[in-house]
């Protein structure tokens, strides 16, 4: 999405008609990236009230960014657009099921609501397959493939003990 431009769509009077139309965007988007070499084939759109918040697509390989996500890009464009870190009463539309990292970034932005084209076993059978990932969330953090091991200490409290006690945070 050009800028942070809001911008508002007249789609069908129904309900469904406009989920249809936001869906239809995102896979245009998609599309239209992917068949410009921008990467895989996901696109985003993001819409409150009838406004378009933001938009993306898929930039992995062109950008060179693991996180280049389409949903990824749309959650920070429609950020960008309000000015805010949350999307309270915003609906993500997406042309695939988000992934762990785009579902729990959705989380974290408190969109309402997902409408997806693809399922991820669709995804997984032209090659973007989850699974693994999904698999490795319920383990213990120093079972994982990719071990993660906590190592405690005094400057680890200490800051989380400032965190706690600063008057002025904005908590999320």
């Amino acid at each position: 999405m050009a800028g942070a431009t809001i911008r508002r769509y007249h789609v069908g009077m129904s309900g469904n008609d406009d989920h249809e139309a936001y869906l239809q965007r995102a896979i245009d988007l998609a599309r239209r990236h992917m068949d410009a070499g921008a990467g895989g084939p996901f696109g985003a759109v993001i819409v409150r009230h009838g406004q378009v918040l933001g938009e993306g697509w898929n930039v992995v390989t062109s950008a060179k960014d693991p996180t280049g996500h389409a949903e990824m890009q749309a959650i920070r464009a429609a950020c960008r657009a309000v000015g805010d870190f949350q999307l309270k009463g915003a609906v993500l539309y997406t042309s695939c099921e988000p992934c762990p990292m785009c579902l729990a970034a959705a989380y974290w932005a408190r969109i309402d609501r997902i409408y997806y084209a693809n399922t991820r076993a669709d995804a997984a059978a032209i090659g973007f397959d989850d699974a693994f990932i999904y698999d490795q969330v319920p383990l213990a953090p120093e079972a994982r493939s990719l071990p993660a091991i906590a190592l405690p200490g005094a400057a680890g409290r200490a800051l989380f003990a400032a965190w706690d006690a600063k008057v002025d945070k904005i908590p999320y």
